[in-house]
């Protein structure tokens, strides 16, 4: 019998469809035993903490900080399951052999793509988390929806809480730390440092089931998940979403110039 799932469309109304058998195991188990799990441990010898928090079995979220590109290969590293995260789709529409090789790169490494553009990305990432988890799996997610430009934790986006509540699973809080260091943003690997892989407690929502569209009860959720990321990464919190306060810094970098190369008085 094929295994029927709940979703959500585009305009957020619930639907039903199949769960697909969530490809790419094959290729994701042999890039993480054998071609990139094997060296990345012996270079850089992670440290990984609090794995026991992590069910052996049956769906959950990992919701972590987000300092680098290298912290989905630090992450998923530490555990004997497979993650899967959300990518943009651009990462799959490569033409010819890289593009290929790009594909089945992101799609071996436990990547299912989806649309960023437009309003309807964070649709997309809820509808590709739903039917990992109802497939028993585990989902990664960044609440922050991007790296932090100065590594500081930033406000987390409300989907995680919702996810969480369609799903019904828990939620695993994670951090990474280093991995800015290992990697900065715009930078490939620019020093061998040990990073560190950390997840606390599943946090259970299941008491806020029926509140799945309760925005201030999404908000207070994912506040209380961004709280335990903090306290496991160390970071400094900043209450203000990561692009609004990047997009800040960058016009106040460029004021900054432009007063440097103004002729003086």
């Amino acid at each position: 019998m094929t295994e029927r799932l709940v979703s959500v469309d585009a305009e957020g109304r619930v639907a039903v469809e199949s769960a697909g058998s969530g490809g790419g195991k094959g290729i994701y188990w042999v890039l993480k035993n054998v071609l990139l799990g094997p060296p990345i441990r012996k270079i850089f010898r992670p440290i990984e903490e609090g794995i026991e928090n992590v069910p052996g079995t049956g769906p959950a979220i990992i919701a972590s900080n987000h300092l680098s590109f290298a912290d989905w290969l630090f992450m998923p590293l530490a555990l004997d399951r497979r993650v899967t995260f959300v990518a943009k789709s651009d990462y799959f529409t490569g033409a010819g052999l890289k593009g290929w090789a790009q594909k089945r790169f992101f799609a071996g490494t436990g990547q299912v793509p989806i649309d960023r553009s437009g309003g309807r990305a964070s649709e997309g990432a809820l509808r590709a988390g739903l039917k990992v988890l109802q497939r028993g799996e585990l989902f990664g997610i960044y609440p922050e929806g991007t790296r932090s430009h100065d590594g500081r934790l930033y406000k987390g986006r409300t989907g995680v809480a919702r996810l969480a509540l369609l799903a019904g699973v828990p939620v695993i809080p994670s951090a990474v730390i280093g991995t800015d260091v290992i990697a900065p943003p715009g930078k490939i690997v620019t020093k061998i440092v040990s990073p560190t892989i950390r997840f606390g407690r599943p946090l259970d929502f299941s008491r806020y089931a029926p509140m799945s569209e309760d925005r201030f009860i999404l908000r207070s959720i994912t506040d209380e998940i961004m709280y335990a990321i903090m306290e496991l990464s160390g970071q400094e919190y900043v209450d203000v979403y990561a692009p609004t306060a990047k997009a800040a810094a960058a016009r106040e970098a460029a004021v900054r110039e432009a007063d440097e190369v103004s002729p003086q008085a």
